[in-house]
């Protein structure tokens, strides 16, 4: 048996979120390269140690390397989570292609603000704090899942 998937031509505008997550991909890898260079961590180390680190610290170095710890892990955390982003944008976009690429346009605004307030230099950060700007990302993703089950029962013909 044969499935033929026709997309609406609003289908676009899911590309076109999907295609936006590549380049806030690439956001990250240029925020986190700024803050590996101005804490002088060199390749390949992953992480400064947090012997090294402090988010506190009148120390510039000791600062330099607690923001690149946060620069690496809000990019790690975002390819963590690609991934479903991705399926789930993309699959349900087939049945809901304006309301898939609306919240996933608010994940992608979402996982920026995460990004910025997770490595930025103000008082606000001092613990990694500066993260939860962004943390409500996590509800258009669940959107986009529900929006992806439901795809799958309409294509199921249920």
């Amino acid at each position: 048996m044969s499935l033929t998937v026709t997309v609406p031509n609003e289908y676009g505008y899911v590309v076109l979120v999907a295609t936006g997550s590549f380049v806030l991909n690439i956001y990250h890898f240029i925020l986190t390269s700024k803050h590996r260079k101005l804490a002088k961590i060199p390749y390949p180390t992953a992480y400064a140690p947090t012997s090294e680190c402090s988010p506190t610290t009148t120390d510039a170095s000791g600062r330099a390397k607690y923001l690149f710890n946060c620069a690496q892990r809000a990019h790690a955390n975002f390819i963590e989570s690609q991934p479903t982003f991705l399926a789930s944008l993309l699959i349900s976009g087939i049945a809901f292609p304006l309301v898939s690429a609306g919240l996933g346009s608010a994940w992608l605004v979402g996982r920026t603000l995460y990004a910025r307030g997770y490595t930025a230099d103000n008082e606000k950060n001092y613990d990694g704090r500066g993260r939860l700007v962004g943390s409500w990302a996590s509800a258009p993703i669940l959107g986009l899942l529900g929006l992806c089950a439901f795809t799958g029962v309409q294509l199921l013909r249920l």
